[in-house]
């Protein structure tokens, strides 16, 4: 199952980081959120573009968490050759993230 069945997202930049909000559908999948989408997870699936750390922020009374990504845009908005150099397209990226179906069928 892809994330964005569980999930939206909103991504945000400041410089060299880029700032991705996954907000739960329905409050009964937030704790699958929060179990599956580690700093570690997060990290591994944007490897071609973060090279800093990911720090995690839970945010249970939302049902979100918000993971900020350090090094994660080329160099910054004004540095960067990239097409999308605020990284808005990320949170859609974020989304496409697999979550296995038997840890959506546990929960």
């Amino acid at each position: 199952m892809k994330l964005r069945e569980l999930a939206h997202s909103r991504a945000g930049d400041k410089g060299d980081i880029s700032n991705i909000s996954v907000i739960a559908f329905h409050e009964k999948d937030y704790a699958l959120l929060e179990r599956y989408l580690t700093p570690e997870r997060v990290k591994q699936h944007f490897s071609q573009i973060v090279d800093g750390d990911v720090t995690r922020y839970a945010l249970p009374q939302l049902g979100a968490l918000n993971f900020v990504m350090q090094r994660a845009l080329g160099g910054g908005v004004t540095r960067s050759l990239a097409l999308d150099a605020h990284g808005k397209c990320l949170s859609s990226a974020m989304l496409n993230l697999d979550i296995p179906d038997d840890l959506c069928k546990a929960a």
